[in-house]
Formats: C-alpha cells, structure tokens, sequence
C-alpha cells in the first residue's frame, strides 16, 4: 500500500483504527510494517495499539482530544475537569483530558496531548450525552451536573466547602438541581449528597441559587 491510499482511504477521518485497512485481500503483516514505516518517518501519529490518525500535513481534520478519548476507550466518557472547562463552569486551561471508564484506570500521553482515565463502578456510569465538537466531530461528554459530581466522588475531600470553594465555580445558576439530586442518588454515596450541600451553599453565596 502506498502513503497516497492511505489518505484516500481515511479521507477526513481525525483517528482510524488499523482495522480499517485490513478489509479485502491484503497481507495483515504487510499492513502493519508499512503503519511502522510511516509512523517512524513522522507520516502518522500512533495513539495506542491499533488507534492512529494521519500526522500535519496530511490531516485534513485536526482531531478534537475528546473525540480522541472517547476512541482510546470506547466505554468511557469526558468528563471532571475536562468537562466543566469544556463548559465554562472553572476558569483554569485544563492540559490534560480526563475520562471515567468502568474500565481499569490508563494514562496514554500522545502527539495530540495527555489522556486520563479514572474508573467509577458501573452503577454510576450514567449522566453523559453525545456533544458536537465541531468539523463533523462528535464526542461523549458528562452533563455539568455529572462531571462535578465525578469529581466529588473520585477526589479526596472533593465534598467539602473548601475544596468545591478552590475549583472558583462558574453558572452555578444554570445547573439542573434535579438532576443533580438524581444522579447523587443512583448509589449509595453520602459523599455525594454533603456535596450537594457544599455546592448550595456555594451557589447561595453567589446568589445563584434561590429555591433551597
């Protein structure tokens, strides 16, 4: 196979797995020499085994990293830090992508970034939803009240006044208190409630939250 079918077979597809190019008659070794050859010579970029995508100049997309995340595990989805940036709830540039699996923790660092992965148990997989990201790119990303929540539960101290008060929420407003309450509900975390409290409180200061 030659580079130039290559990026008429991805066409404008940010990440492609090998799999992609093993359909038909063609020698699977031979395949995966030549991915070789081009990732070494700087052609193509590997995500992990199996995931790549084409390197400057050739993309014709720049991959998104939360599409990127999502295909580094398929059963995860965006979310803590990540998400409330994405979403404008804190203030800080967040350098690295996190993502919730119920899959077991991973860290992959990449040429289009950092990626973590932090495990909940399945009973709280819930609460995320599929975003458009823009150049035909689409990404699963918790909802503002799941990613808080997330990071509640997965940081220590995270239900705490000070901790929450250090994250310098934004539209504190324009969370769903039902939601929240539901999904602190879906198991049995005390945590999660204090949390609710703490966030209240917070949103009560700022004067964005009026129906207690």
């Amino acid at each position: 196979m030659e580079f130039s079918e290559l990026v008429e077979i991805i066409q404008d597809e940010p990440v492609f797995d090998s799999g992609l190019l093993l359909a038909g008659d063609v020698n699977p070794r031979e395949v995966r020499r030549q991915l070789s050859r081009w990732k070494q010579v700087g052609k193509i970029y590997q995500l992990r085994r199996g995931l790549y995508c084409l390197a400057p100049p050739f993309q014709k997309v720049k991959p998104h990293p939360f599409l990127v995340a999502n295909r580094l595990i398929s059963a995860s989805y965006v979310s803590l830090q990540s998400a409330l940036a994405h979403y404008g709830m804190i203030p800080e540039h967040v350098p690295v992508t996190t993502s919730v699996t119920t899959s077991r923790p991973a860290h992959w660092e990449t040429p289009l970034g950092i990626f973590d992965f932090r495990r909940i148990q399945a009973e709280f997989f819930d609460g995320y939803r599929l975003v458009d990201l823009g150049e035909k790119q689409q990404a699963f990303i918790a909802s503002p009240e799941k990613a808080l929540l997330d990071l509640v539960y997965l940081e220590p101290g995270g239900d705490t006044l000070d901790y929450l008060a250090e994250l310098r929420l934004n539209y504190l407003d324009r969370l769903d208190w039902q939601l929240l309450d539901r999904l602190a509900r879906q198991i049995k975390k005390p945590k999660l409630l204090r949390a609710i409290t703490a966030i209240q409180a917070l949103a009560r200061e700022e004067g964005e939250f009026e129906t207690l």
